[in-house]
């Protein structure tokens, strides 16, 4: 006789959707009492239990956001089986809830994998209160406007690198880029200098980055939320491999951690005078306190350190990348960009950041890049938590800390965890809504940017050619107290890497065997939560004054 045999990805599913239906049906009699007449914003009609999951293209639901937009509203209500969204449009709105009701709006929704999957030194994940002000203070004691001008000069010589490498080897760009913004970051917050290649510290990096990738999965996400006790089982049970693998993912977590600190202490414990970094900074600070607030500082210092790490590197390489696909679409902006160059630096000698205010078309093309592909369309990195065809946004956007009201209508308090104990365990499920910036239709405001699919640098100049007020990363970097605390070190790397990109090299459509064009259509693909476009052909190469003799004359000058 032969029996069925039920995966426990399957009875978790079955439990999960018995738990949805009992869940919704009292959500929408406790939201309709708690709500006293007001109205949650318009959006589309959901189905029973799936919600609105059937309507939204799982792949880029930025832009079934977009398209709703037309019909709803800039700010909508969406629930995908048991989480509850309101997505903000406008830029308007974001700034109106989001900044200036920040101490509503700054709060993070429930994550299950957070902490199981060692992500729990993520600052980016961490829950508004007293721990989270610390971890916002080390970083912008570092990275606010005038401290990071201090990494003005590695970032220049990063870039430098960058190019010298990009013309020995211009097929590898997108890995030049991976190990410029590495080097950059690595540099600013452990004062570490990485190999172009197989670098230790950067496998330390990778490691924990692919170790967490299983804990935004599907499966992952549904069994920790249905079994929770599967963290605890002996290891010879079936089942245990959920166990092992995230033990392993926490393991790697604490050598990310641990292993570049303990090589900046040393560093500052060896120098005299240490090299300003991230790191050094906050170790002299803290030798003024006393124990154990000076303990907890470590600890927070060690999180924010690999958090900025973790942040960094994968935003600056996708931007450079858009920036090479926009370059090779539109060959008459990297030859205006030039121009420009020429004609205010001249040929001998590179870009520096003292030449920014005289190149507003440089800046403009920088600022086009920003909107025109925005690394994460949804606001903040964005995890993906999907059941069997659905798949919602779920990462770290924003949560309220209580209910609001907004244009009349009703705004739920952000998400949590509610466990519900059955039989030998218990279920966690999600209740509460999270609030999302939707980046991408900002960047596609028609009003704002006409023509917005088009790559046109020319619209953030005036008819005079000077820059105007409207800069994207007014959105791109997000918004109130949850406002990327990195973005000026961000700002300066992409700048410094695209002036000396345009400054030196061309960007064309690469020819096949019998010289012609090859063409192509672009894709994107997300990873780890930012949006990256795919591999594509093209030609990279040095402009006819640009020889490794000049690199080294002008670089050793």
């Amino acid at each position: 006789m032969s029996y069925p045999v039920f995966s426990a990805t399957g009875l978790a599913l079955s439990v999960l959707v018995s738990v949805v239906a009992v869940d919704i049906i009292q959500r929408v009699f406790r939201s309709r009492r708690e709500r006293k007449g007001l109205p949650l914003p318009p959006g589309p009609t959901s189905l029973p239990l799936l919600g609105n999951g059937l309507s939204v293209d799982t792949d880029e639901m930025w832009k079934t956001y977009t398209e709703w937009k037309a019909t709803y509203g800039e700010v909508l209500y969406v629930r995908l089986l048991d989480q509850e969204f309101v997505i903000l449009n406008s830029q308007s709105d974001a700034v109106e809830l989001l900044e200036k009701r920040s101490q509503i709006y700054s709060d993070r929704p429930f994550i299950v994998t957070t902490e199981p999957y060692g992500m729990g030194c993520n600052f980016a994940f961490k829950r508004y209160g007293d721990h989270w002000r610390l971890f916002r203070r080390i970083f912008h004691q570092t990275f606010r406007a005038d401290a990071a001008l201090a990494f003005r000069p590695m970032q220049l010589r990063r870039a430098h690198q960058m190019i010298v490498n990009m013309i020995d080897d211009p097929d590898q760009h997108a890995s030049h880029y991976s190990t410029f913004a590495g080097a950059v970051a690595m540099s600013a917050v452990y004062d570490y200098e990485p190999s172009p290649r197989d670098d230790p510290m950067v496998h330390i990096v990778d490691r924990f980055l692919q170790a967490t990738l299983p804990a935004i999965t599907a499966k992952r996400m549904v069994l920790f939320r249905m079994f929770p006790f599967l963290l605890h089982i002996p290891d010879w049970l079936p089942g245990s491999s959920l166990k092992r693998e995230a033990r392993f993912a926490c393991d790697c977590a604490i050598n990310m951690v641990e292993t570049p600190y303990q090589y900046a202490k040393r560093r500052v414990e060896a120098s005299q005078q240490p090299t300003f970094s991230m790191v050094s900074d906050h170790i002299a600070r803290m030798q003024k306190f006393d124990e154990p607030y000076r303990s907890d500082y470590a600890t927070t210092l060690k999180h924010a350190s690999a958090t900025a790490i973790i942040g960094s590197s994968e935003s600056t390489s996708s931007t450079l990348r858009s920036f090479t696909l926009a370059m090779v679409e539109n060959p008459h902006v990297w030859k205006r960009a030039q121009a420009e160059i020429d004609a205010v630096v001249g040929m001998g000698r590179l870009p520096d950041f003292g030449d920014r205010p005289s190149l507003p078309y440089v800046d403009a093309v920088l600022r086009e890049i920003l909107r025109w592909q925005p690394v994460g369309p949804l606001g903040e990195t964005m995890s993906r938590f999907d059941v069997p065809r659905l798949e919602s946004p779920l990462g770290v956007p924003h949560a309220t800390s209580t209910s609001d009201t907004y244009k009349g209508f009703y705004i739920p308090k952000g998400m949590s965890c509610v466990c519900t104990k059955i039989p030998r365990s218990h279920i966690c499920h999600i209740t509460g809504a999270t609030i999302i910036a939707n980046v991408w239709a900002m960047s596609r405001d028609e009003a704002r940017y006409p023509n917005a699919e088009q790559f046109v640098p020319e619209r953030f100049l005036t008819a005079e050619g000077a820059l105007t007020d409207d800069n994207p990363s007014s959105f791109i970097f997000g918004f109130g107290r949850r406002l990327c605390p990195g973005r000026h070190t961000a700002d300066a790397s992409l700048w410094a890497s695209i002036a000396t990109m345009l400054a030196t090299l061309e960007f064309t459509l690469a020819k096949d065997a019998e010289g012609n064009d090859i063409t192509f259509e672009p894709k994107y693909f997300l990873r780890g939560g930012t949006r990256h476009p795919e591999t594509f052909p093209c030609r990279i190469m040095p402009r006819s004054h640009i020889t490794k003799e000049y690199l080294q004359r002008v670089l050793a000058g």
